[in-house]
């Protein structure tokens, strides 16, 4: 089969639309999410509070402004149909001149900072996290997901044994909720990842995250621990923005992967009610 062939530099282009359109607007259906909580709280200061979040997303659409001020770190899910070729030079550092020329000529907030302890602002919001995957076709699928810390620095994982019951992870979920507080903004929305290994594990929790939020886990079973997790977050009284009520969570998914007999490790990735994504397939 004749390999197709991508030039770089339209990646570069892409990304670097994907970065500022994932900034300005909302995934799809989020807004409604968000106002159709409004009658569902019970507390008179949180309805203010969610229609104020409405209302700021109207806002930064009629003005064309980002969302949110933390414009986040750029995270690239990278899915290459294995009859793809890329030419016209390396892949990864035409996704970064992408970040770079959305985050600069976007004039969005340039948070990446090049070593961990040191510090030291990359001044253009690379690198970005880039998550990549082979899969069959000729079709490479882009998604970017701008990643606020606020709700990042709340996330959380636990290696749990074998023996823990479903009610135990419910628990863990519902404490990351509850240590979270104010912290995320919420209304938060939760990624949940199980099974895998230590690292597989975050990462399915952040798959989860940027999943469609009106799509429901294709297991029965996990479609219902979806639910319980989300009545267990909203519980916890924390409402928006910290205010105390009865709308704390908008959503939750999870998605799983087989993992060792020893082993059952579960993570929890915290989303801000502005959590973005965006994608394409080219």
């Amino acid at each position: 089969m004749k390999m197709r062939e991508i030039d770089v530099s339209l990646i570069t282009e892409t990304v670097a639309g994907l970065c500022e359109d994932a900034n300005l607007h909302l995934p799809v259906g989020m807004r409604e999410k968000i106002e159709a909580a409004v009658p569902c709280e019970e507390s008179p200061v949180c309805k203010e509070v969610l229609g104020d979040i409405v209302r700021n997303i109207d806002c930064a659409a009629e003005l064309n402004v980002p969302i949110c001020q933390d414009t986040g770190m750029a995270v690239i899910f990278l899915e290459i149909g294995q009859d793809v070729h890329f030419t016209g030079g390396s892949l990864y550092d035409a996704i970064n001149r992408g970040v770079a020329k959305g985050y600069v000529d976007g004039k969005l907030r340039l948070s990446v900072v090049k070593d961990p302890i040191r510090r030291g602002n990359t001044n253009d919001n690379t690198p970005a996290v880039i998550h990549t995957t082979i899969v069959d076709g000729d079709k490479v699928r882009i998604m970017v997901a701008p990643k606020g810390f606020g709700s990042e620095n709340m996330s959380r994982m636990k290696m749990f044994t074998p023996s823990a019951a479903v009610e135990d992870i419910i628990a863990f979920v519902t404490e990351t909720v509850s240590i979270a507080g104010s912290n995320p903004c919420p209304p938060i929305t939760l990624g949940v990842g199980i099974g895998g290994d230590f690292e597989q594990c975050a990462l399915l929790a952040k798959k989860a995250l940027c999943r469609d939020l009106a799509v429901r886990n294709p297991d029965p079973f996990y479609a219902d621990l979806e639910q319980r997790m989300l009545e267990q977050a909203n519980k916890t009284g924390i409402g928006s923005q910290g205010f105390g009520g009865t709308v704390t969570a908008l959503y939750v998914n999870i998605e799983q992967a087989p993992t060792h007999i020893a082993g059952l490790p579960v993570a929890v990735n915290v989303g801000c009610h502005v959590t973005r994504h965006k994608e394409i397939i080219l």
